[in-house]
């Protein structure tokens, strides 16, 4: 039964996907223009080369983000079944909260966080 369950859910996937990519392919716009090929940004046509290099503390920033940001998302499920884990669930939450702690404390203190 598990096995014919598997061969359904897979099958209609497959077709899922395949409808979308045709029906996609098949509305499409057909037609090419130059213009749509040119960097565009703001209704502002570009100077300069698009190739600049930006400062690396916005890809820091950026990486810390994500990083509390999936601590928040790691936290959610934790917190709905809290009582069911006991005192092993919260050691073991303890440990998390402290380990990013401690890389917030590393980033802070390299001044990561600063805007200079």
């Amino acid at each position: 039964m598990n096995l014919t369950l598997l061969v359904v859910v897979l099958f209609t996937a497959i077709v899922l996907v395949v409808a979308a990519l045709g029906i996609a392919r098949w509305i499409s716009p057909r037609t090419f223009n130059l213009q749509k090929g040119e960097a565009y940004e703001c209704g502002i046509p570009t100077r300069g080369t698009s190739w600049m290099q930006f400062k690396v503390g916005y890809y820091l920033f950026a990486i810390l983000f994500l990083m509390f940001d999936v601590e928040t998302v790691l936290l959610f499920p934790w917190a709905v079944v809290a009582r069911d884990l006991g005192s092993v669930g919260l050691i073991s939450i303890l440990f998390f909260i402290v380990i990013l702690v401690l890389g917030l404390a590393y980033a802070w203190k390299k001044g990561a966080l600063e805007w200079k």
